[in-house]
Parts: C-alpha cells; sequence; structure tokens
C-alpha cells in the first residue's frame, strides 16, 4: 500500500512541477510560445491561464493528501517511547560501579555516563595534564 502511493505520490510532484512550470510569469516561462491571445490557439490567453491556475490547485491538494496519507502510513508501527521512562529511579540502590563492576549499567547523569565511558576507553586513566611551557 505504501509503495502505491509512493508512486502515486511521485506521479503527483512531477506533474505539479510540470504544470508550475507551464504557467505564465513576467518573464514569459515556458510557455510564453502559447501565451498571446492575437494567434487563434486552442485556448485564449485567460483560458488557459484559468485551466493551468485550477490545475495547479487540484495538484497541490493531491500533494498535500498523499503527504498526510504517508506520513500517517509511516507512523502506524512505531511505538512512541519516553526517554523518561528509561530515567533511573532515585530511590532504587545504586549498583556498584567502577573497576570492580565492568558491565554494570551506569548511574547519575548523562555527563557522568559519559565521563565513565571516556575513562573505560582510556583503560581508567585520568586525561593528562598539559604540557609544560618550554624554556626560554
Amino acid at each position: 500500500m505504501q509503495n502505491v502511493l509512493i508512486v502515486i505520490h511521485l506521479i503527483i510532484v512531477i506533474a505539479l512541477v510540470g504544470v508550475v512550470l507551464l504557467q505564465r510569469s513576467e518573464g514569459g516561462g515556458l510557455g510564453m510560445g502559447s501565451g498571446g491571445g492575437g494567434a487563434g490557439g486552442f485556448m485564449t490567453g485567460r483560458g488557459q491561464a484559468n485551466a493551468l491556475t485550477r490545475a495547479t490547485a487540484i495538484l497541490a491538494g493531491c500533494f498535500f493528501l498523499t503527504s498526510v496519507a504517508l506520513a500517517i502510513l509511516a507512523n502506524q508501527g512505531r511505538v512512541q517511547r519516553s526517554i523518561i521512562d528509561g530515567a533511573p529511579n532515585a530511590g532504587a540502590p545504586a549498583a556498584p560501579t567502577g573497576p570492580s563492576a565492568p558491565n554494570a549499567p551506569a548511574q547519575g547523569g548523562v555527563l557522568d555516563q559519559l565521563r565513565q565511558l571516556q575513562n573505560q576507553g582510556q583503560g581508567g586513566a585520568q586525561p593528562p595534564s598539559p604540557p609544560a611551557a618550554p624554556a626560554q
């Protein structure tokens, strides 16, 4: 269903781009050869403008509807989760962390967890001190 809707959406997008490019602008656009009212063409300038404007409005509405439908289909299988659900409880006893329990879940805030990960990556060593200034 979603693939069919994507194909329809792409066809609408291509048609919308084409109709917008055919519309007459101040510079003439791509429709400059069929614009004038003096030639005895299929449609007069005013009739062509009305038809292109109406087609643009219809295609824009279809584009909007297919976009909304695709968004709804994309969110159907998702489960909403909250970051609050993953937060540790304040009243829960703290699990031992550090070198004695390397696989224990990290406690504290995000910054504490990042520091623990950084220390694990450096083998538990503290960050190096800045180098001494060279003697002159």
